[in-house]
Protein backbone atom coordinates (compact mmCIF):
# COMPACT_ATOMS: atom_id res chain seq x y z
CA UNK A 1 0.00 0.00 0.00
CA UNK A 2 1.52 3.28 -1.12
CA UNK A 3 0.16 5.37 1.76
CA UNK A 4 -1.03 3.19 4.64
CA UNK A 5 -1.52 6.22 6.91
CA UNK A 6 -3.40 9.34 5.82
CA UNK A 7 -5.22 12.32 7.34
CA UNK A 8 -8.60 13.02 5.75
CA UNK A 9 -10.17 16.47 5.68
CA UNK A 10 -13.62 15.18 6.64
CA UNK A 11 -16.75 17.27 6.10
CA UNK A 12 -19.46 14.68 6.69
CA UNK A 13 -20.69 15.08 3.11
CA UNK A 14 -21.25 12.26 0.66
CA UNK A 15 -17.77 12.33 -0.87
CA UNK A 16 -15.56 12.41 2.21
CA UNK A 17 -17.91 9.98 3.99
CA UNK A 18 -17.51 7.37 1.27
CA UNK A 19 -13.76 7.98 1.13
CA UNK A 20 -13.48 7.40 4.88
CA UNK A 21 -15.56 4.23 4.65
CA UNK A 22 -13.60 2.86 1.69
CA UNK A 23 -10.22 3.69 3.18
CA UNK A 24 -11.00 1.88 6.42
CA UNK A 25 -12.62 -1.03 4.61
CA UNK A 26 -9.51 -1.66 2.54
CA UNK A 27 -7.14 -1.52 5.47
CA UNK A 28 -5.74 2.00 5.39
CA UNK A 29 -5.10 3.89 8.59
CA UNK A 30 -7.26 6.99 8.17
CA UNK A 31 -7.44 9.81 10.70
CA UNK A 32 -10.57 11.84 9.94
CA UNK A 33 -10.47 15.49 10.99
CA UNK A 34 -13.46 17.81 10.90
CA UNK A 35 -12.48 21.48 10.93
CA UNK A 36 -15.11 23.54 12.69
CA UNK A 37 -15.47 27.15 11.55
CA UNK A 38 -18.18 29.79 11.47
CA UNK A 39 -18.87 28.73 7.88
CA UNK A 40 -20.23 25.28 8.80
CA UNK A 41 -23.82 24.98 10.07
CA UNK A 42 -24.28 22.86 13.18
CA UNK A 43 -25.90 19.96 11.30
CA UNK A 44 -22.70 19.30 9.32
CA UNK A 45 -20.78 18.39 12.46
CA UNK A 46 -23.69 16.26 13.67
CA UNK A 47 -23.72 14.38 10.36
CA UNK A 48 -19.95 13.87 10.56
CA UNK A 49 -20.25 12.28 14.01
CA UNK A 50 -23.24 10.20 12.90
CA UNK A 51 -21.38 8.79 9.89
CA UNK A 52 -18.30 8.02 11.96
CA UNK A 53 -20.45 6.17 14.48
CA UNK A 54 -22.20 4.24 11.71
CA UNK A 55 -18.93 2.86 10.35
CA UNK A 56 -17.34 2.37 13.75
CA UNK A 57 -14.63 4.99 13.84
CA UNK A 58 -13.87 8.30 15.53
CA UNK A 59 -13.25 11.77 14.22
CA UNK A 60 -11.08 14.57 15.53
CA UNK A 61 -12.65 18.03 15.64
CA UNK A 62 -10.31 20.98 15.12
CA UNK A 63 -11.44 24.59 15.48
CA UNK A 64 -10.12 27.68 13.77
CA UNK A 65 -11.19 31.34 13.86
CA UNK A 66 -11.87 31.76 10.17
CA UNK A 67 -13.43 35.19 10.76
CA UNK A 68 -10.12 36.39 12.21
CA UNK A 69 -8.60 36.24 8.73
CA UNK A 70 -9.24 39.53 6.93
CA UNK A 71 -8.34 38.03 3.55
CA UNK A 72 -11.35 35.76 4.02
CA UNK A 73 -13.86 38.15 5.61
CA UNK A 74 -13.20 40.75 2.89
CA UNK A 75 -14.82 38.12 0.64
CA UNK A 76 -12.85 38.56 -2.60
CA UNK A 77 -13.80 36.46 -5.63
CA UNK A 78 -11.05 33.96 -4.70
CA UNK A 79 -12.09 33.81 -1.04
CA UNK A 80 -12.23 30.02 -1.27
CA UNK A 81 -8.49 29.94 -1.93
CA UNK A 82 -7.70 31.68 1.36
CA UNK A 83 -10.26 29.61 3.23
CA UNK A 84 -8.95 26.27 1.95
CA UNK A 85 -5.38 27.41 2.63
CA UNK A 86 -6.31 28.19 6.25
CA UNK A 87 -8.25 24.96 6.82
CA UNK A 88 -5.81 22.60 5.14
CA UNK A 89 -2.88 24.49 6.63
CA UNK A 90 -4.34 23.58 10.02
CA UNK A 91 -4.74 19.97 8.89
CA UNK A 92 -1.14 19.98 7.68
CA UNK A 93 0.06 21.01 11.14
CA UNK A 94 -2.06 18.23 12.68
CA UNK A 95 -0.62 15.69 10.25
CA UNK A 96 2.92 16.77 11.08
CA UNK A 97 2.18 16.48 14.80
CA UNK A 98 0.81 12.98 14.30
CA UNK A 99 3.57 11.89 11.95
CA UNK A 100 1.13 11.31 9.08
CA UNK A 101 2.79 11.81 5.67
CA UNK A 102 -0.25 12.52 3.49
CA UNK A 103 -3.42 14.64 3.59
CA UNK A 104 -6.39 13.70 1.40
CA UNK A 105 -9.76 15.26 0.62
CA UNK A 106 -13.05 14.16 -0.92
CA UNK A 107 -12.91 15.96 -4.27
CA UNK A 108 -14.34 13.69 -6.96
CA UNK A 109 -13.96 13.36 -10.73
CA UNK A 110 -17.06 15.51 -11.33
CA UNK A 111 -15.44 18.54 -9.69
CA UNK A 112 -14.09 21.14 -12.10
CA UNK A 113 -10.58 21.71 -10.81
CA UNK A 114 -10.03 24.57 -13.28
CA UNK A 115 -12.90 26.64 -11.89
CA UNK A 116 -12.31 26.38 -8.17
CA UNK A 117 -9.85 28.70 -6.40
CA UNK A 118 -9.81 26.31 -3.44
CA UNK A 119 -8.26 23.59 -5.60
CA UNK A 120 -5.20 25.79 -6.09
CA UNK A 121 -4.66 25.86 -2.33
CA UNK A 122 -4.97 22.07 -2.11
CA UNK A 123 -2.39 21.65 -4.86
CA UNK A 124 0.03 24.01 -3.13
CA UNK A 125 -0.31 22.03 0.10
CA UNK A 126 0.18 18.68 -1.72
CA UNK A 127 -3.29 17.45 -0.75
CA UNK A 128 -4.35 14.46 -2.83
CA UNK A 129 -7.87 13.53 -3.92
CA UNK A 130 -8.24 9.73 -4.27
CA UNK A 131 -11.78 9.84 -5.67
CA UNK A 132 -10.79 12.28 -8.40
CA UNK A 133 -7.54 10.47 -9.15
CA UNK A 134 -9.44 7.20 -9.53
CA UNK A 135 -12.02 8.77 -11.84
CA UNK A 136 -14.92 8.27 -9.42
CA UNK A 137 -17.73 10.72 -10.19
CA UNK A 138 -20.38 12.13 -7.89
CA UNK A 139 -23.00 9.73 -9.25
CA UNK A 140 -20.67 6.81 -8.57
CA UNK A 141 -20.00 8.05 -5.04
CA UNK A 142 -23.74 8.03 -4.39
CA UNK A 143 -24.20 4.57 -5.92
CA UNK A 144 -21.29 3.07 -3.99
CA UNK A 145 -22.42 4.78 -0.78
CA UNK A 146 -25.93 3.41 -1.18
CA UNK A 147 -24.55 -0.10 -1.76
CA UNK A 148 -22.50 0.31 1.43
CA UNK A 149 -25.57 1.42 3.39
CA UNK A 150 -24.20 4.87 4.22
CA UNK A 151 -26.92 7.36 5.12
CA UNK A 152 -24.99 10.06 3.26
CA UNK A 153 -25.59 8.41 -0.12
CA UNK A 154 -28.31 10.91 -1.06
CA UNK A 155 -27.21 13.83 1.10
CA UNK A 156 -27.42 17.02 -1.00
CA UNK A 157 -24.19 18.86 -1.69
CA UNK A 158 -23.92 21.74 0.75
CA UNK A 159 -21.57 24.64 0.06
CA UNK A 160 -20.43 26.58 3.12
CA UNK A 161 -22.47 29.48 4.49
CA UNK A 162 -20.00 32.03 3.11
CA UNK A 163 -21.19 31.21 -0.42
CA UNK A 164 -24.53 32.83 0.44
CA UNK A 165 -22.90 36.26 0.64
CA UNK A 166 -22.01 38.06 -2.62
CA UNK A 167 -18.31 38.52 -3.38
CA UNK A 168 -17.11 41.87 -2.10
CA UNK A 169 -19.64 42.04 0.75
CA UNK A 170 -18.09 41.78 4.22
CA UNK A 171 -18.63 38.43 5.94
CA UNK A 172 -19.62 38.79 9.59
CA UNK A 173 -20.64 36.33 12.29
CA UNK A 174 -23.99 38.10 12.62
CA UNK A 175 -24.79 37.73 8.93
CA UNK A 176 -23.75 34.07 8.85
CA UNK A 177 -25.96 33.38 11.87
CA UNK A 178 -28.97 34.98 10.20
CA UNK A 179 -28.45 32.85 7.08
CA UNK A 180 -28.09 29.68 9.15
CA UNK A 181 -31.25 30.45 11.17
CA UNK A 182 -33.23 31.06 7.97
CA UNK A 183 -31.98 27.82 6.40
CA UNK A 184 -32.76 25.90 9.60
CA UNK A 185 -36.35 27.11 9.29
CA UNK A 186 -36.62 25.87 5.71
CA UNK A 187 -35.17 22.49 6.74
CA UNK A 188 -37.77 22.28 9.53
CA UNK A 189 -40.52 22.90 6.96
CA UNK A 190 -39.35 19.90 4.94
CA UNK A 191 -37.44 21.67 2.17
CA UNK A 192 -34.07 20.36 0.98
CA UNK A 193 -31.25 21.33 -1.37
CA UNK A 194 -32.17 25.04 -1.26
CA UNK A 195 -30.15 28.21 -0.65
CA UNK A 196 -30.83 31.40 1.31
CA UNK A 197 -28.70 34.02 -0.40
CA UNK A 198 -28.08 37.56 0.83
CA UNK A 199 -28.98 40.31 -1.64
CA UNK A 200 -28.61 43.88 -0.37
CA UNK A 201 -29.62 42.73 3.14
CA UNK A 202 -32.62 40.84 1.75
CA UNK A 203 -32.94 37.05 1.74
CA UNK A 204 -33.28 35.54 -1.73
CA UNK A 205 -34.68 32.02 -1.44
CA UNK A 206 -33.71 29.50 -4.10
CA UNK A 207 -35.55 26.17 -4.19
CA UNK A 208 -35.12 23.26 -6.60
CA UNK A 209 -37.77 23.26 -9.31
CA UNK A 210 -39.47 20.23 -7.79
CA UNK A 211 -40.10 22.12 -4.53
CA UNK A 212 -41.06 25.46 -6.03
CA UNK A 213 -44.82 24.91 -6.08
CA UNK A 214 -44.89 23.91 -2.41
CA UNK A 215 -42.71 26.89 -1.51
CA UNK A 216 -45.15 29.24 -3.24
CA UNK A 217 -48.07 27.60 -1.44
CA UNK A 218 -46.30 28.05 1.91
CA UNK A 219 -44.97 31.51 1.16
CA UNK A 220 -46.83 33.23 4.01
CA UNK A 221 -45.58 30.67 6.54
CA UNK A 222 -42.05 31.00 5.18
CA UNK A 223 -42.19 34.80 5.22
CA UNK A 224 -43.44 34.97 8.80
CA UNK A 225 -40.83 32.49 10.03
CA UNK A 226 -37.86 34.16 8.33
CA UNK A 227 -39.00 37.75 8.98
CA UNK A 228 -37.10 38.04 12.30
CA UNK A 229 -33.82 37.49 10.43
CA UNK A 230 -34.42 39.31 7.14
CA UNK A 231 -36.81 42.21 6.69
CA UNK A 232 -37.15 41.60 2.97
CA UNK A 233 -37.66 38.09 1.60
CA UNK A 234 -37.52 37.33 -2.12
CA UNK A 235 -38.07 34.10 -4.03
CA UNK A 236 -36.07 33.21 -7.13
CA UNK A 237 -38.70 31.84 -9.52
CA UNK A 238 -36.08 30.33 -11.81
CA UNK A 239 -35.17 27.87 -9.09
CA UNK A 240 -31.77 26.67 -7.94
CA UNK A 241 -29.37 25.12 -10.41
CA UNK A 242 -27.29 22.38 -8.80
CA UNK A 243 -23.90 23.83 -9.73
CA UNK A 244 -24.61 26.96 -7.65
Amino acid sequence: MENPSVLLGFSGGADSSYLLYAGLRYGAKVKACFVKTAFQPAFEQKDAHRLAKQIGTNITVLETDILGNQQITANPPNRCYYCKAAIFGLLQKQAQTDGIPLIIDGSNASDDINDRPGMKALTELSVRSPLRECGITKDEVRRLSKDAGLFTWNKPSYACLATRIPAGDLITAELLERVEKAEDILFSLGFTDFRVRVLDNAAKLQFPQGQMERAVQKREMIRNAIKPYFGIILMDLEGRRHHE
